[in-house]
């Protein structure tokens, strides 16, 4: 008889929720090994007994062949003695109750085998909207903590029937250990009602799409929260919907059925296909055809790019089912379909993502006409991911469903950190070990449902990771809710809180995300941080390591007149730039419809209420202004966006000889503002502003780093890919690698990674590694 061995094993990483006990079970079968495999608050636990070179071989295949959903981590086995010999391969009940070292996992695009199944007709899933698999399907939304079980997620009000529970036991369905799974029989319900809750009659779809294509309306509930939904071919319905919402001028993502269905609105460029269909569906910019505008009146108006999405929950596809008249079987979903959708989250005001059905009834009958809504609880808020493909793969504008939790691996383990980012698009950070969970999208920290909001993402994710933190990250502002957060809850729990410098989180963010050890030169680029020396930071120049950050240069000062309110209106940052040219009594000539044209030259010349900023956001405002591009803004970086929009129609120029001037460690662009102020062609103008930005960018970094040196690039200027386009060309020509933000987006959502790295190592001694150039 061949000898036999036990093992007892344990895999960590994204193995919950994912169809990792099923994909063992059949492994170990294959094998003809006997034991057991469960869920733990660590991950996964297998007891595998059988000859030695097949439970080797299970060990080897664990992470080498895991589900498409899962990531394993880490797979530790050790020898283990079994009183009694095993028989068969079982998965046991969850066990809890230790520290955790696992996380859920995230939501994906249902597959298209349950798709199969919904418009199949012979099935019993027959137009189903709650329709997944272990293949697909919400976890992280409907997630209340780990191990990822039935109980703990928001289905458990829904006992499997007895159809579903046989799929859940049956080792060759998909649906074996299906936590979510459901049907028709036992699963959450669809309904639509009016403003007032009133129940509307027939099928909820029909009635839904009628709804929509007569202009109306509708809150649809997702994963993560509602959306606001219109025909995005319909004028008066996105204009209605920018009235009642509040949203002048900022962009709706737009959903088509398919990429079929994309060619008369974008231009499809390599990676972007991949990316809209990848299981996490995320929203894609993409580059608008010229004759968009046209036919989506009102949709991004202005902007060279449009955000795309393809349907990604079954509710979502039955409603373009229904459009296509229901048809049998998935061959409608290869051909173009009429109808686009704005899809627009249901977050009036600015405040957070509404998820409730009773939230969505109170909060939104101002702007919906109806409601299409479900029984099945979504857990926690989580917006859509905001994306756009880049030279090896995307960029995140912004990092939430699909994407969150995942863990983003560190150099090197240290203490337990909580980080809590800044004020404009803030996200927290959460350390375990030598991970880095960053939350989901929370927001703008400018009204107390969002603070909330902050506050309830902290404990949720902390609680779900199970994580104690042994210190507190935070903005140096003092005035952030989140400084004053952060320094309440380090307070409460006896714990150091660490203020990092809001530009050195930026590039600290890099550091830890590419295992960067050095202390390197890098631009942090934005529109506004508190400097170290109280100043309005913006464009600066720094090397920045681990614990500290050594200021190199900025770019000149602006004065902001009227301070935060020209940030919001770039003909005052035009007009400080024709002051500072010597130019200001063009001021009142050039702005006469600006009531406070004609008192800005005297404010300026003695100083009032202009607080200075080296800003390079300031200086795209400036530049905007001068163009006549945007006088006022309706939202934040809409002058920016604007310019770059007009750029990339125009096309690539070079830059300015004698564009910029470099004294000392100051970049002056007055230069090229100087050009621009004469300039009679707007989008020419925008052109060479974006060809002498890169430049002059490139040439200041060349004075200060040294040969074939790395180089570090972040802040929301970041997200500008025409700048970032001729950045990275210019410093590759001078031997210099730009090192971007890849796994968070390289505005103020990833602040709070960058923070949780410099409290992280702040405290702690050295770690033993060879550093990295």
């Amino acid at each position: 008889m061949a000898a036999t061995i036990c093992q007892r094993i344990h895999v960590s990483g994204v193995v919950q929720g994912v169809g990792y006990r099923p994909f063992v079970w059949r492994l170990a079968n294959e094998l003809k090994l006997a034991g057991w495999v469960r869920n733990t608050s660590e991950g996964v636990e297998i007891e595998a007994c059988g000859e030695p070179p097949r439970v080797n071989a299970l060990i080897e295949r664990l992470g080498k062949e895991a589900p498409p959903l899962a990531r394993v981590d880490d797979v530790v086995a050790r020898p283990v003695q079994v009183p009694d010999a095993r028989q068969g391969f079982v998965i046991l009940e969850s066990e809890g109750g230790r520290a955790a070292r696992t996380t859920i996992g995230h939501d994906t695009a249902i597959c298209r085998d349950c798709l199969a199944e919904m418009f199949g007709g012979n099935s019993r899933r027959w137009r189903y909207a709650f329709t997944n698999c272990t293949h697909c399907g919400p976890r992280y939304t409907i997630s209340r903590g780990i191990p990822y079980d039935r109980s703990r997620t928001s289905l458990a009000p829904f006992p499997l029937c007895r159809e579903c529970r046989e799929e859940y036991g049956r080792n060759d369905d998909r649906r074996f250990h299906a936590e979510a799974n459901c049907c028709p029989k036992c699963g959450p319900k669809l309904m639509l009602v009016d403003e007032k809750g009133a129940e509307i009659a027939g099928d909820p779809i029909t009635a839904t799409l009628k709804l929509i294509k007569n202009g109306g309306i509708v809150a649809i509930k997702g994963l993560g929260g509602f959306h606001l939904v219109c025909d995005a071919t319909n004028a008066e319905a996105v204009a209605s919907l920018r009235e009642r919402k509040a949203r002048e001028e900022k962009p709706f993502a737009v959903m088509v059925a398919n990429l079929a269905s994309l060619s008369s609105l974008v231009q499809v460029s390599i990676g972007e296909p991949a990316l809209l269909e990848a299981p996490e569906r995320p929203i894609v910019l993409m580059k608008k055809r010229n004759a968009t505008d046209e036919k989506l009146p009102g949709v991004a108006p202005g902007l060279a790019w449009l955000g795309i999405m393809l349907p990604y929950t079954p509710l979502h596809y039955l409603l373009f089912h229904e459009a296509a008249g229901r048809p049998q079987g998935l061959g409608w979903l290869d051909r173009p379909q009429a109808l686009q959708l704005v899809m627009t989250s249901a977050n009036p005001g600015g405040e957070p993502l509404v998820i409730g059905n009773d939230e969505a009834l109170l909060r939104l009958s101002d702007i919906a006409d109806a409601f299409l809504m479900h029984d099945r609880d979504i857990v926690v808020r989580c917006d859509d991911s905001v994306m756009r493909a880049a030279p090896g793969g995307f960029q995140f504008l912004r990092r939430a469903r699909g994407y969150t939790p995942r863990a983003i691996k560190l150099p090197y383990a240290g203490p337990s950190t909580l980080a809590v980012g800044g004020w404009f698009k803030n996200t927290i950070c959460v350390t375990r070990g030598n991970e880095a969970f960053v939350s989901q999208h929370i927001g703008d920290l400018d009204n107390a449902e969002t603070c909330a909001y902050l506050e309830d993402t902290v404990a949720h994710l902390l609680d779900v990771l199970q994580v104690k933190p042994e210190r507190v990250a935070h903005d140096l502002h003092p005035d952030f809710h989140s400084t004053r957060f952060a320094a309440d809850f380090a307070r409460l729990h006896g714990l150091p809180a660490v203020a990092v410098q809001h530009h050195h989180a930026h590039l600290a963010a890099l550091l830890a995300e590419h295992g960067i050890r050095a202390t390197t030169l890098g631009l942090a680029l934005d529109g506004v941080g508190l400097g170290s020396d109280g100043g309005a930071w913006g464009g600066e120049l720094l090397r920045a390591g681990r614990r500290e950050c050594g200021h190199v240069g900025s770019l000149a000062l602006l004065p902001l007149p009227g301070g935060d309110r020209a940030a919001r209106e770039p003909w005052r940052m035009a007009a400080s730039v024709l002051f500072k040219l010597g130019r200001g009594d063009e001021i009142a000539r050039r702005f006469a419809a600006q009531p406070a044209a004609e008192m800005l030259p005297a404010m300026l010349e003695r100083g009032t209420n202009c607080p200075q900023t080296s800003s390079l956001g300031r200086w795209f405002d400036a530049a905007a202004g001068l163009l006549g591009i945007s006088r006022a803004m309706a939202f934040e970086g809409q002058a920016a966006m604007l310019l770059e929009g007009m750029a990339e129609r125009y096309g690539e120029m070079l830059p300015l000889d004698h564009g910029w001037r470099i004294v000392g460690g100051t970049l002056d662009l007055l230069p090229l503002l100087a050009t621009l102020a004469d300039e009679t062609n707007p989008a020419r103008g925008a052109a060479v502003f974006h060809a002498t930005l890169a430049a002059a960018l490139a040439d200041w970094v060349r004075h200060f780093a040294e040969p074939e040196a790395k180089v570090l690039g972040a802040g929301g200027c970041f997200l500008n890919q025409m700048l970032v386009r001729g950045l990275r060309s210019r410093l590759a020509t001078h031997g210099h690698a730009l090192v971007e933000a890849q796994k968070l987006p390289p505005n103020d959502g990833g602040l709070s990674l960058g923070q949780a790295w410099v409290a992280m190592n702040t405290l702690i001694e050295e770690p033993d590694a060879e550093e990295d150039s």
